[in-house]
């Protein structure tokens, strides 16, 4: 089994966003692989995987553990989701993915 891989992300997701946005992100969350239906904040869990999602002053931040080779289709399908759900290209600020303010 390959090794875990820790990830810590921030999303240009800000914390002033509207309740319809954070009504869409939890239902992208869901529908994601692994999501975990236990209270508290939203998470993934699996064999070798635990991430989890908190909304922080930069950003929604989405940190833990998983497996490099699922990482990567996984976070691409996150970001496309909510890129379609949110109407605007989301992404990590540091890669030039603009925060919106005008809702």
């Amino acid at each position: 089994m390959e090794k875990e891989a820790g990830h810590d992300i921030n999303l240009n997701i800000h914390y002033t966003a509207p309740d319809w946005v954070w009504k869409k992100i939890d239902e992208v969350c869901k529908t994601m692989p692994y999501w975990n239906e236990a209270p508290g904040e939203p998470n993934w869990k699996g064999e070798g995987i635990a991430l989890s999602l908190s909304v922080e002053p930069g950003g929604v931040q989405i940190f833990g553990s998983m497996q490099g080779k699922i990482w990567g289709g996984w976070y691409s399908e996150l970001k496309e989701k909510l890129t379609e759900a949110l109407g605007y290209e989301i992404g990590e600020p540091e890669d030039g993915c603009d925060f919106k303010y005008d809702w």
